[in-house]
């Protein structure tokens, strides 16, 4: 009788951890919670693509994402973009301030992203990729980032 009842609680557990892992794409590490990490897909010859996130820093104290990297591109760069006139205007930037009670959202078209320099392969709709953040305070925290499919749409250019 022990060793079904083992069995069945082995895959049981292994069911909530799948479920947990399909829904909660969110991370915690001190009070840093990283939410929904994902990127878009990118062309077969395409050198570079971008990473998207929320960052909240439910913290009393100012923290800063200082570095990101991944396997799947040669480095990762910190980077800001605007629109200037007619021109976007993309920069690295050497850290992303998190101030207490802070969040920042990630998103294509605007503001802050990941950048991912000399890519190995094209990220494909469906695939996932691990990155490594490290945070002033919080520390290092790797995180799974899940490519979307290439309905997705940069918000604000609903049709």
């Amino acid at each position: 009788m022990i060793p079904r009842f083992a069995s069945v609680l082995s895959v049981f557990s292994a069911a909530l951890l799948l479920a947990g892992a399909a829904h909660g794409h969110s991370y915690e590490l001190g009070a840093i919670r990283i939410g929904h990490p994902h990127a878009r897909p990118t062309a077969a010859q395409q050198p570079s693509g971008g990473a998207y996130m929320t960052l909240e820093n439910r913290g009393s104290a100012a923290d800063r994402l200082l570095e990101a990297s991944s396997p799947v591109a040669a480095s990762a760069q910190i980077h800001t973009m605007s629109m200037e006139g007619d021109v976007m205007r993309m920069r690295e930037v050497g850290a992303l301030d998190l101030a207490p009670a802070a969040k920042v959202e990630m998103k294509p078209g605007a503001g802050y992203h990941i950048m991912l320099i000399g890519l190995k392969q094209p990220l494909q709709p469906g695939d996932k990729f691990p990155m490594t953040l490290s945070f002033e305070k919080a520390g290092k925290i790797e995180v799974s980032v899940s490519v979307d499919s290439k309905e997705a749409k940069p918000s604000g250019h609903g049709h």
